[in-house]
C-alpha cells in the first residue's frame, strides 16, 4: 500500500511475507510490486525482515537512493517499531546495547561478548506502551540498523518477540514486530518528511 509518492521517492506499507529487497529468482519483492505500481525503477535504501510488516521508503532515482542511503548510514533516518513480547519483566523504559554477530549460514544474529571481525555494536531505545496479563508492547527506536536487531536484543534478555520462533518464542503466530514510523530528509527539497503507519496513529 502506497501512502506517499513523488518524483524522487515512494513511502509504502510492506506486508508480512514479502521481501523488502530483490531475492532469489521467482521470489516476489517490494521492488517488483512498486516498479509495477509506479511504472519506474525502484531502489532500496533500507531493509525490513520478510516476516515483518510496516512502513518503508524507496527511492525512484539513483541520486535519491544515494542520498537516502547516506542518511541511513549516518543515522539521520529515524525509524520506530512496535514490538510485542509475552508479559514483560523488563524495566518500563531503557536502552539496550550489545555486540552482535550475524551468521549468514544460519541467517541468525547472536549477542557476543567481544569485538572481532564481523561483530557490530547495536543500540536501541525502548519504552513500554501497553501491558496486560499476557502481553507487553514496546515502542522501539533504533539507533543502529543491524540484521534482526530488535528480535535478538529482546530475545537475549529472555523476552523473545511473540511468534519469533527463530529467537525462542514458543507461540505459533505472526512475529510481534511492526515498523510504525519513519522520518528522513527529502533528498531534493531537504524538507523533513515524517510518516506514521495508519494503523498506529
Amino acid at each position: 500500500m502506497i501512502i506517499y509518492e513523488d518524483k524522487e521517492l515512494v513511502v509504502c506499507i510492506k506486508p508480512k511475507g514479502v521481501l523488502s529487497q530483490a531475492g532469489k529468482e521467482g521470489q516476489k519483492s517490494m521492488i517488483d510490486i512498486l516498479s509495477a505500481e509506479c511504472d519506474c525503477e525502484i531502489y532500496p535504501v533500507h531493509r525490513l525482515d520478510k516476516e515483518v510488516s510496516g512502513i518503508m521508503v524507496y527511492a525512484k532515482t539513483k541520486s535519491s537512493a544515494a542520498d537516502l542511503s547516506a542518511q541511513v548510514s549516518n543515522r539521520e533516518m529515524e525509524k520506530h517499531y512496535i514490538a510485542t513480547t509475552e508479559k514483560s519483566t523488563l524495566d518500563s523504559e531503557g536502552v539496550m546495547e550489545d555486540l552482535l554477530y550475524f551468521d549468514k549460514g544460519k541467517n541468525k544474529s547472536f549477542v557476543v561478548k567481544k569485538e572481532r571481525k564481523g561483530v557490530k555494536k547495536a543500540i536501541l531505545e525502548y519504552k513500554e506502551i501497553s501491558s496486560d496479563e499476557a502481553y507487553s508492547s514496546f515502542l522501539v527506536r533504533l539507533l543502529t540498523g543491524r540484521t534482526h536487531q530488535i528480535r535478538v536484543q529482546f530475545a537475549s534478555r529472555k523476552h523473545p518477540l511473540i511468534g519469533d520462533r527463530k529467537y525462542g518464542s514458543k507461540l505459533n503466530c505472526d512475529i510481534g514486530l511492526v515498523s510504525c514510523f519513519i522520518s528522513f530528509r527529502h533528498p531534493n527539497t531537504k524538507e523533513i518528511m515524517e510518516f506514521t503507519h495508519p494503523d498506529y496513529k
